[in-house]
């Protein structure tokens, strides 16, 4: 698990490589990745927006940014967390995310929070198939 905390917010990652729905021999290989964001500060705060910087084993970077996560822009109180899954796919067995979310509290004050940078890797009982 990877972990970063911002302004007493802290971000925790969870990836997991998804053989199912990758395909080596097409050079298609896709990961999982659940995180979980608890509100451990005194205020109100709002999650806005989102930024991810995905590089693949090659170097090639892919920016994404938007609206939210999933759909949603929750409000989390103190002592709130808020858990969501997603996916990335890449071209490569292994590559990196890195980012951050935009926060915003009742007093309209935006703030960014990190996501820690986490390494999508193949497991070992794979790697040595590839």
């Amino acid at each position: 698990m990877y972990k970063a905390t911002t302004c007493d917010i802290e971000v925790s990652v969870e990836p997991l490589y998804l053989e199912e729905q990758s395909d080596p021999a097409a050079n298609h290989y896709v990961w999982g990745y659940r995180i979980t964001i608890a509100n451990e500060s005194e205020r109100t705060v709002q999650l806005r927006s989102r930024y991810w910087k995905i590089t693949d084993a090659h170097g090639r970077v892919e920016e994404v940014s938007g609206a939210g996560v999933i759909g949603e822009q929750p409000v989390l109180n103190p002592g709130d967390s808020f858990q969501y899954s997603s996916g990335c796919p890449l071209k490569t067995a292994s590559g990196v995310m890195v980012g951050h979310y935009v926060m915003q509290t009742n007093g309209c004050d935006r703030f960014n929070i990190e996501i820690p940078a986490f390494s999508l890797d193949l497991p070992d009982q794979l790697r040595t198939l590839n």
